[in-house]
């Protein structure tokens, strides 16, 4: 049995512009990832099959729509060769929540299944099946700290970001990404989104004061569906964040501590306060 893990994505900013030609947004991106995420495991098997665990398993199905399965059957048409495999997915992050566990999964996917087959594809070949499983899907392939650009097809490794002890906090409110764009109503006209040059390395501190010239663009159109999304937010300044922002279309956010002590209270604070919220301290690098 081979296992993969799906680490958490965060965009630590994330600038919008207009539509391209193919419906896309163009996007501008620092992403990283964290230690929290989903576990895969694969083994042989005749065919390919899926099994759901873990607290936000219940909430997936296995239908054709699956990401995980999509990705293994995007995948044996690439080796040219039919495959099957038997997939155990323990979803431990929610659901439609901005920190990308779906394109996470499909990628973890993506990767074991490579590992599982003895495939040799090339870079660029699973970059392509990447990519067509969705915009977020191959700078989660990657999962290393990456400027992400384009509708998400560009992905260059940053070196230089530091540890960050980091607060994922999630009311539990699905927030639907297409919804969002709607809201943020961007046009084609629009111009083509800012790219912050990325300094190279920065201690904690210094990265903090240069993510605060740096924004999520979907932030009020997503606090607009869902209220709660500020709610959170607040509830991540009051605790002592040097940072809090929306991860990705959200509804989970991120708030940035000085070390992994304030880290732990803020999520102690923040979860005996609002019981029905996904909490969850982290670490990034």
């Amino acid at each position: 049995m081979l296992h993969e893990r799906a680490h958490a994505k965060v965009n630590l900013y994330l600038h919008v512009g207009g539509r391209r030609a193919d419906g896309y947004h163009a996007l501008q991106s620092l992403v990283c990832f964290t230690d929290a995420g989903d576990e895969l495991d694969f083994e042989p098997a005749s065919e390919i099959r899926l099994e759901l665990a873990g607290p936000f398993g219940a909430v997936l199905d296995d239908t054709e729509d699956n990401l995980v399965l999509r990705a293994a059957r995007a995948l044996a048409p690439a080796a040219g060769r039919s495959l099957g495999a038997r997939i155990r997915l323990f979803k431990a992050l929610p659901v439609a929540s901005g920190i990308g566990g779906g394109s996470a999964d499909a990628a973890a996917a993506l990767r074991g299944l490579s590992r599982l087959w003895g495939l040799t594809l090339e870079p660029a070949q699973l970059d392509r099946v990447a990519l067509e499983l969705g915009s977020d899907v191959p700078v989660c392939l990657l999962s290393e700290p990456s400027q992400m650009s384009g509708r998400g097809e560009q992905v260059a490794k940053v070196e230089g970001l530091p540890e960050l002890p980091m607060l994922l906090v999630n009311p539990r409110v699905a927030v639907s990404t297409a919804a969002v764009f709607r809201q943020l109503g961007r046009s084609m006209d629009e111009p083509p989104p800012d790219s912050p040059h990325w300094p190279g390395a920065l201690a904690a501190g210094e990265l903090v004061r240069w993510l605060k010239g740096t924004r999520n663009d979907l932030q009020d159109a997503a606090c607009a569906i869902a209220p709660a999304i500020g709610e959170v937010l607040a509830c991540l300044e009051d605790a002592g964040a040097l940072l809090a922002r929306m991860c990705g279309s959200g509804a989970t956010c991120y708030g940035i501590f000085g070390d992994a002590a304030a880290c732990a209270r803020a999520a102690q604070k923040i979860a005996s306060a609002q019981l029905g919220w996904w909490v969850c301290p982290t670490q990034v690098g």
